[in-house]
């Protein structure tokens, strides 16, 4: 972006940008109107009636003077979106009413004079991210299966406004994420300094505590904001069991009849998202006196080993066995970090243990070996993303077997402290449902973790592939690391790209001449699909034509994601942000779409957007 001292001016009358140079000279630059693409044209030429194809022919120009005189009515627009559009089972009546929606907009004065669209007005239409999206808006996979079924929603340190060790803790990023459609929460329970009350914060830091009960109140408050679908609280538990017998008190008078636990100690198999509409389900691991009572075993290992939290980084870079290291993970119980060992009253220990529906098992022995031999309960078990890397190099199969059945949480490794996030993908590619995120750490990461959660209409559970689920006559699953041939190809056209114009003022990429811009498209996934694409750059235009076609071969498209970006090309500096988005290609709808774009923060931008073709083959 220019940096030099300057001034624009638009110039209504004569359709131009005029920016001026050091006040000296001045550059005018025309504003091209944005006209239907050749593709747009022919298709509404073989719908519309008076066009040329299925619908009639288009003969002569319109009064507008588009090139156009054919109209498509509610008839006409039903073949498209079913011919075209793949939008099979669109009634005649549901596109009647797109018609009259597209002309209020349009034709506010004649609105009740016209029942059909022009050329201009299938144009706009297209244009329309809310009534031709690129995906499907609402939820539409199977909610009935159960939970270990489903990639989720998942906070890291759900509570942080910055960085993970100075930042404040607050409420407000609990409610912005359950806002967002995060399902999964995560709060950090320590004592407050007289230790008769619960804080939350990131404990062994400078961060500023906010209380637990601001913290409930507001989940209770915004759970279901943006869906029906179950919320989970994971607690990272510091306290003692009088305290714990607190947080019971506070959760149950808190949340009510929205509060989900079982009536047995342990569940034979998660309950289903739909099954759990609109209710709240707490994931900790039992108090420690409990677990002690029912395994001593536990005790004598917990002597042996020294508090831990789960964000502290490996005590080893030794190369551990799933066995061992999911073993030495979930038995360094992170409740009692900080506490001295209390008696606790026989009537506060259940209290707090029976609010928890989703356990963290303690397995007696190696965990390959548990998991074969229990199957009579399911569990949550968490590794840090290096944990993760390890242990996919040596036992991938073992652990998407795992997920199968039970919970495996992914959490950032401790040295983030900035609140950076990593690369999902391993984690979903191995069937792992709770790839924890810090939803403050704003970056192509995240982007990701938008693109993946805005499937199944944003509900913030997408059931994961059948073949990760799937058992074959030897036991053998989904090995992420084998390459397989293609099963498809996905095919992307961009045509366009407008609203910059009304979203930035005229100066903002560029100082003296309209901007430059291109847009770059990502396919990440399994690593045999990963690829990058590039347009041509189209200078000094605020509404690029780039018509351009791209193809991307995809062995795994159930998990991969499109992610798109725009740039602003700059000569001397790096090039400018003009906005991005990311999406699941197992989502997108064929046929032309409008493409909506994002800024940085993930927050959709007001008018930009993108028209775009996809095809499969």
């Amino acid at each position: 972006m220019g940096k030099e001292k300057k001034t624009e001016s638009y110039n209504n009358d004569s359709g131009s940008y005029n920016y001026k140079m050091f006040k000296c000279f001045n550059r005018k630059f025309k504003i091209n109107e944005v006209t239907p693409t050749d593709d747009v044209r022919d298709a509404f030429c073989q719908f519309a009636v008076g066009g040329g194809g299925g619908g009639g022919s288009v003969d002569g120009d319109s009064s507008d003077g588009d090139g156009s005189s054919g109209v498509m009515g509610a008839e006409q627009l039903c073949s498209f979106l079913d011919d075209h559009q793949g939008d099979t089972g669109t009634t005649v009546a549901e596109a009647q009413q797109l018609i009259d929606e597209v002309i209020r907009r349009r034709h506010h004065v004649t609105r009740f004079t016209r029942h059909g669209l022009d050329l201009d007005d299938f144009f706009n239409f297209l244009f329309y991210d809310d009534l031709n999206p690129p995906i499907t808006p609402h939820v539409h996979q199977d909610m009935t299966a159960p939970l270990s079924h489903y990639f989720i929603y998942t906070g890291h340190n759900s509570y942080l406004t910055g960085n993970q060790l100075s930042s404040d803790c607050s409420e407000v990023p609990v409610i912005k994420a359950l806002q967002r459609g995060v399902r999964v929460i995560e709060l950090d329970l320590w004592p407050n300094s007289t230790g008769t009350d619960i804080n939350v914060l990131h404990g062994r830091t400078l961060t500023t505590p906010v209380p637990l009960i601001k913290c409930l109140k507001s989940i209770r408050d915004y759970a279901f904001s943006s869906s029906p679908y179950p919320v989970i609280i994971t607690l990272e538990d510091h306290l003692t069991s009088d305290l714990q017998a607190k947080v019971a008190e506070m959760a149950t008078q808190i949340f009510g009849q929205m509060l989900y636990y079982p009536e047995s100690d342990s569940l034979e198999e998660f309950p289903s998202p739909a099954s759990l509409l609109h209710r709240i389900i707490i994931s900790t691991k039992p108090p420690k006196e409990y677990l002690e009572s029912r395994n001593p075993i536990v005790k004598q290992k917990d002597n042996n080993v020294s508090p831990s939290s789960e964000d502290e980084t490996p005590r080893t870079e030794e190369v551990q066995t799933l066995e061992s290291m999911l073993f030495d993970q979930d038995c360094e119980s992170k409740s009692d970090s900080d506490q001295e060992d209390e008696e606790a009253s026989e009537d506060q220990k259940p209290a707090y243990k029976r609010l928890i529906t989703i356990h963290a098992g303690k397995p007696k022995g190696a965990v390959k070996e548990e998991m074969k031999a229990v199957v009579d309960k399911v569990r949550r078990l968490s590794l840090s993303e290096q944990e993760l890397d390890r242990t996919c190099s040596s036992n991938s199969q073992d652990v998407v077997r795992f997920t199968q059945r039970n919970l495996l949480r992914i959490y950032p490794k401790g040295t983030r402290f900035n609140s950076s996030n990593y690369k999902p993908l391993i984690g979903w590619t191995h069937g792992a449902q709770m790839i924890a995120f810090n939803m403050q750490g704003y970056g192509k990461s995240l982007w990701l973790m938008h693109g993946m959660f805005r499937a199944n209409g944003g509900c913030g559970y997408v059931k994961k592939p059948n073949f990760l689920m799937k058992k074959g006559f030897r036991d053998e699953v989904f090995d992420p690391r084998k390459k397989l041939p293609v099963k498809e190809t996905l095919k992307v056209k961009v045509y366009m790209g407008d609203g910059w114009r009304m979203d930035f003022s005229h100066t903002h990429f560029d100082a003296y001449s309209p901007p430059d811009f291109y847009t770059k498209m990502f396919i990440v996934g399994v690593p045999a699909d990963n690829a990058k694409k590039k347009t041509k750059i189209i200078e000094d235009n605020w509404y690029p034509i780039w018509d351009e076609e791209f193809s991307f071969p995809l062995t795994v498209p159930e998990l991969a994601l499109l992610r798109i970006e725009v740039r602003e090309y700059d000569m001397s500096e790096k090039d400018d942000f003009g906005g991005q988005t990311c999406l699941p290609v197992s989502e997108l709808r064929p046929g032309i779409r409008s493409v909506p774009l994002y800024d940085k923060k993930g927050e959709k931008m007001k008018s930009v957007r993108l028209l775009m073709r996809f095809i499969f083959e």
